[in-house]
């Protein structure tokens, strides 16, 4: 018998990486998770920048990282800096570093707006190869002659269903997030 629950789960996994990914683009507004996919190198390895500071947004436009060993406050401005997608200039004080979030530019907002529709793009091939792996599944079980045509065909319209349904929540969530990118 087919079982389509880890098919499921791949696509909910693809739906949830996508909503990781979308807490990462720049909106305007400060949050922590904008830095979640800066690498910092101290002590020797490359360690997330979580794991080195604690992040705060004070304002709606300036977050606050306070490292936890001041001596890598240097290398975690460098980290910052050197992450070109987030287009950020840290300013430390010796103790803490400070980043203010310049306002986006309408031409800057629509850059946004592009990146975030490559990223769509990404999550739909993801989905179009889940969906796939589950056909190649039950056609392989059809050639086992543990299927019959009409459990294939009955798992082909049930696959196309929720990738219609995946495909209409990545829908939504973009809508909400080039609303969020184009509000000022």
């Amino acid at each position: 018998m087919f079982d389509s629950k880890p098919f499921d789960d791949k696509f909910t996994a693809a739906i949830e990486h996508f909503k990781e990914e979308l807490k990462k683009v720049r909106t305007g507004r400060a949050h922590p998770s904008m830095l979640e996919g800066v690498m910092v190198e101290v002590y020797g390895t490359k360690m997330p920048i979580n794991q080195t500071a604690n992040i705060l947004a004070q304002e709606a436009t300036q977050l606050l990282v306070t490292p936890f060993d001041p001596a890598n406050i240097e290398a975690i401005s460098a980290a910052i800096r050197n992450e070109q997608s987030l287009g950020l200039n840290p300013a430390d004080d010796g103790r803490n570093i400070r980043i203010t979030l310049p306002p986006l530019t309408e031409e800057r907002r629509r850059e946004i707006v592009k990146s975030l529709s490559e990223k769509v793009e990404e999550t739909r091939v993801t989905l179009r190869n889940i969906r796939q792996d589950a056909l190649k599944s039950a056609k392989q079980l059809k050639d086992d002659k543990k299927l019959t045509q009409d459990d294939v065909t009955r798992i082909e319209k049930d696959i196309d269903d929720t990738i219609s349904n995946k495909h209409k929540e990545l829908e939504e969530l973009v809508k909400a997030k080039e609303n969020e990118i184009m509000t000022i």
